[in-house]
This record gives structure tokens, sequence and C-alpha cells, in this order.
């Protein structure tokens, strides 16, 4: 006997019908014509995985004070970054003035 197989976009119109619709796998599973644990392999092979699950493995705790710590270097390292920005800006905006102009020092 051949193995069905399906596209991934019926399977997540399946998934989507299920979570959506308020109804159990079994029945959605019926309507459509496939097993009811083929709904919970497929939500689970098409649902996304977060990059740092909560109180999982990759997940760090970390003290007030280390956020703190890194909130206040990123606030600094984000004013340096905006005064390099301005800077730029006002060297583009005198470069490209006409060199006749008496705003650049030329008369």
């Amino acid at each position: 006997m051949k193995k069905k197989t399906f596209e991934t976009s019926f399977k997540e119109h399946a998934v989507n019908l299920w979570l959506g619709s308020g109804k159990s796998a079994r029945e959605i599973a019926l309507e459509l014509g496939i097993k009811p644990d083929r709904l919970y392999t497929w939500k689970d092979a098409l649902a996304p995985v977060p990059p740092f699950p909560p109180g999982g493995t990759g997940a760090k705790r970390r003290r007030p004070e280390e956020l703190e710590a890194e909130l206040a270097r990123l606030q600094r390292e984000n004013h340096y970054l905006r005064q390099q920005r301005d800077i730029l800006k006002k060297t583009l905006g005198i470069l490209s003035e006409d060199p006749n102009s008496a705003t650049n020092g030329s008369k």
C-alpha cells in the first residue's frame, strides 16, 4: 500500500482550521478524511520554534542588576551612535553645498 502524502499548504490549512474552529482534532480529521494524530504531528512540525524557550535550555536567567547594567550600556551606545549619525549628516550637508555659498567659508 502506498503511503499517502500531503502538500504543505494542505497541512497548514488543516491545522489552521482545527485551531481556529474550536472543534476537536477528531472532528476536523473526520471532515478532512485524515487520521486525528496527523493534525498533532503537523501542528508540531509547522509551529515556529522559539529561539529561547522560556525556562528551557538556552534561556539564561539574569539578575536585575545585570539587566540594568546592560540597559545603561546600550543607552550610552545609542547616544554615541546618534551623535555620530548627526555629525555625518552635518558633514554631508556641508559637502553638498554649493562651493560659492557664503556659509562654507569662501567668499
